[in-house]
């Protein structure tokens, strides 16, 4: 079963060797391919960890980004990834200086993520691959617009789901079958502060609800069958921070109602993520929900019972068949990193699998 029982969402802590070369490339001390060596070294190190770990499905722990979105949506055509004059706002602190914005007409050809994803899948031996990539409502949300380019919004969606596509189909042809589409703009819609971030863009609340369920949708509507899609949606990651909070009410009939995933991978480890009743919205029996109890944001090992008690909950609105578990982000959504050591990454999986295999196997 894709989710599984016990899941992650895709990244890693970067190993000090590669943060070492990142920096050496940067200097030009350290040519590109020297970087890529580094880099496919460390891949296949994490490929194996994760599988010592118990980790069915596999990532690249997303060592070649420096940021979980902005370098996949800076490399489709049209978008262009810079250096701005300030970073995003988070909880306590603000991210570094950089961005994407529109620049040309908004296309999916050549995009280094394919041949990253060959090179995960070649190495992933018996474990399944699993690509993970920001969702298009991170290109419509989070890019600076370009009205001269786009001065139709329809057709600015109209590109973007476009691409999405071409993209889609450009992963399961390199042998993918586990995509995840990670978003963060959701949580725009989960409090007050969130609408008026919305409102102060000139949007109305209700219509990009609409608009969000629409670019998921349409961008995955002619998934080859055997391709599983799941979403994550999350409120933020950035050096253990946050940007976001409230819970899932507000959207929860189309979030759990009204897309067309396979999985849904949920932020649920704090008071910030409200409660569990959003989810007896789900109204189908194909939809996994994978609960992400265990937080990525410390290193401190959660309580198995109270995460145990804390999966009965849910199990009162969802059948625990469609349950899974796993980390409620990853752990390392920029190169940065959260506030945790290795070690204590590894044992929050190892936490997720004797969960899993007590709520489920026993």
């Amino acid at each position: 079963m894709i989710p599984f029982r016990h899941d992650h969402v895709g990244s890693f802590l970067r190993p000090a060797r590669l943060t070492e070369a990142r920096e050496q490339y940067k200097s030009g001390n350290l040519t590109h391919e020297q970087l890529t060596a580094v880099e496919n070294e460390e891949i296949i190190r994490i490929i194996e960890k994760q599988k010592e770990n118990g980790v069915f499905g596999v990532t690249d722990g997303e060592f070649r980004r420096s940021w979980w979105h902005f370098d996949f949506l800076g490399g489709l055509d049209g978008v262009q990834y810079y250096e701005k004059e300030s970073g995003l706002n988070f909880h306590k602190m603000e991210t570094r200086k950089e961005g994407i914005r529109i620049t040309g007409k908004i296309g999916f050809t050549k995009h280094p993520f394919i041949e990253h994803f060959r090179f995960l899948h070649q190495h992933a031996g018996d474990a399944v691959a699993k690509q993970t990539i920001p969702s298009p409502n991170m290109l419509i949300y989070r890019a600076d617009p370009n009205d001269a380019i786009y001065p139709d919004r329809e057709a600015y969606l109209q590109d973007t789901i476009a691409a999405y596509q071409k993209a889609i189909q450009a992963f399961y042809d390199a042998g993918c079958r586990y995509l995840q589409l990670d978003d963060t703009a959701w949580a725009d819609l989960f409090s007050e502060e969130g609408h008026n971030k919305l409102r102060a863009k000139g949007l109305e609340p209700a219509e990009e609800l609409k608009v969000m369920q629409r670019m998921i949708n349409e961008s995955i509507a002619h998934k080859p069958a055997d391709l599983v899609i799941t979403m994550h949606i999350c409120r933020g990651n950035y050096k253990s921070n946050y940007f976001a909070s409230g819970g899932y009410d507000y959207a929860s009939k189309v979030i759990f109602g009204g897309l067309d995933v396979d999985g849904l991978f949920l932020e649920f480890d704090d008071e910030r993520s409200g409660s569990f009743e959003p989810l007896k919205y789900v109204n189908r029996t194909n939809l996994n929900i994978v609960l992400g109890l265990i937080t990525s944001k410390s290193g401190e090992l959660e309580n198995k019972e109270d995460v145990k008690a804390r999966i009965a909950e849910a199990a009162a609105y969802v059948p625990l068949e469609q349950l899974c578990v796993s980390p409620q982000c990853g752990f390392s959504s920029t190169e940065e990193g959260n506030i945790l050591t290795e070690e204590q990454q590894w044992r929050k999986l190892r936490l997720v699998k004797e969960i899993a295999d007590e709520v489920w196997v026993s």
